[in-house]
């Protein structure tokens, strides 16, 4: 009894270099497609001018910063609550406030939500938020002047959902 084995030949090489490349082929094709499909990454429009604005909105922070006033969010099932206070722990005077949702990630679970005011330095929108990781830019404004521009990073599971 004789065995005959073949080994390792020229068809096998060639099979295994053709899957190989598909291999590596199909994962760059894929990672290709799922960077262009999510988030662009896009953070400003124009790098350039927001440079140019940066004293100007540091100067603007430093004067929000020396005024005093803290905020506090919650969210209570589908309602978020955002109240604002002075140094003193006064309700602070604003007469609207619009927040900016966004995911950290990706845009497109982003929406805007203008607060209703519920008291002196007190609002709220009924919005479901969807769980999460989310950033909110809340800006708060009295007579027209901004009085508070704050972001905030939450996660919904911080408050029971």
């Amino acid at each position: 009894m004789s065995a005959s084995t073949k080994g390792f030949t020229g068809r096998h090489m060639l099979l295994t270099t053709c899957g190989f490349f598909a291999v590596v082929v199909s994962v760059n094709v894929t990672m290709a497609y799922l960077a262009n499909s999510t988030w662009s990454g896009l953070v400003v429009e124009n790098s350039y001018v927001a440079s140019q604005q940066f004293n100007e909105k540091t100067a603007a922070i430093k004067a929000m910063t020396a005024s005093g006033i803290s905020s506090n969010i919650s969210l209570n099932g589908d309602v978020f609550l955002y109240s604002l206070r002075n140094r003193d722990g006064s309700p602070a005077d604003a007469d609207e406030v619009t927040a900016n949702f966004r995911r950290p990630v990706g845009d497109h679970e982003d929406f805007v939500a203008t607060m209703t005011k519920i008291g002196r330095g007190r609002f709220e929108a009924d919005r479901h938020v969807p769980t999460g990781d989310w950033i909110v830019e809340f800006i708060s404004r009295h007579d027209g002047a901004v009085i508070m521009h704050e972001a905030r990073r939450f996660d919904t599971a911080e408050f029971g959902e």
